[in-house]
């Protein structure tokens, strides 16, 4: 499994996520403690928002924890907005387009977890998709498959709609190819206004996530973090996101939502 972290609220440098902390994202590459894999050496990515619409993204198949330059970016660029990655890779060869966060226009997007038989269902995946966004599809991954297709799906009128419709489609057609369905599902999206995070799975056993307020100067709070697994030991300060459920944070701070596509599923 994937590891990832994510913040929007006041800028900061990166490295406040990334390669600063105790548990940073780089340590997590390596020593991950809440996955069932501890080595996340499979690539790794960073997207940002700053003065542009669309993000910024730095992506390549190296282990996060021998690029020199992930962390000299991470020490330079300073954003209120951004998603990083470090991959395990469970579907799609290790290559620079299988590494997350995957973007198109303004949106960006990273998952955790999988879709069980995905090569059964590719197919009729991909034959949902407009002529643009098959087109936008460089990768081989179901993470990238799932992005597209809320984006299909209308992700700009409603996010956590369109994602909710995504996740169903592919659990309604994995019961019409295979007679199960399974999928786990730990993402975080954003439109770089907005950022959004979901934690899901049919079988009950989702990748975990855990949302933290951050500290500003003087210990006000400046934002809040979103992530695969605590940054420190300070357990009083992380909150564990329950399966079923999804989180918006913007600007007046973090909302607890429900995600359910199993009943959408279920309604097809």
């Amino acid at each position: 499994m994937c590891r990832w972290a994510a913040y929007r609220g006041e800028p900061l440098y990166l490295e406040e996520l990334v390669s600063s902390p105790a548990h940073s994202l780089i340590e997590q590459s390596h020593c991950a403690t809440r996955a069932k894999t501890a080595t996340n050496g499979d690539g790794f990515g960073i997207a940002w928002y700053g003065d542009r619409p669309e993000p910024g993204r730095y992506r390549d198949v190296l282990p996060a924890w021998s690029d020199c330059n992930l962390r000299s970016l991470a020490r330079q660029i300073r954003s209120s907005l951004f998603l990083a990655h470090v991959r395990a890779a469970t579907t799609g060869a290790t290559r620079r387009d299988n590494c997350h966060p995957f973007v198109h226009g303004h949106w960006s997007f990273m998952h955790n977890g999988q879709i069980a038989n995905f090569d059964r269902i590719r197919r009729r995946l991909e034959s949902m998709l407009s002529d643009d966004l098959f087109s936008a599809r460089t990768g081989t991954t179901d993470s990238e498959m799932i992005f597209l297709l809320a984006l299909q799906f209308g992700l700009d009128a409603d996010p956590l709609g369109a994602m909710e419709k995504a996740v169903a489609t592919v659990e309604a057609l994995s019961m019409e190819k295979s007679g199960e369905a399974l999928v786990r599902f730990t993402a975080c999206f954003s439109d770089g206004k907005q950022l959004y995070a979901v934690r899901y799975a049919t079988d009950h056993k989702p990748p975990t996530l855990y949302a933290a307020p951050m500290a500003g100067p003087a210990g006000a709070k400046s934002g809040y973090c979103l992530v695969s697994e605590p940054l420190n030991d300070e357990a009083d300060t992380w909150v564990e996101i329950p399966d079923g459920s999804a989180v918006k944070v913007c600007t007046d701070g973090m909302q607890a939502l429900l995600f359910q596509p199993k009943l959408l599923a279920e309604a097809a």
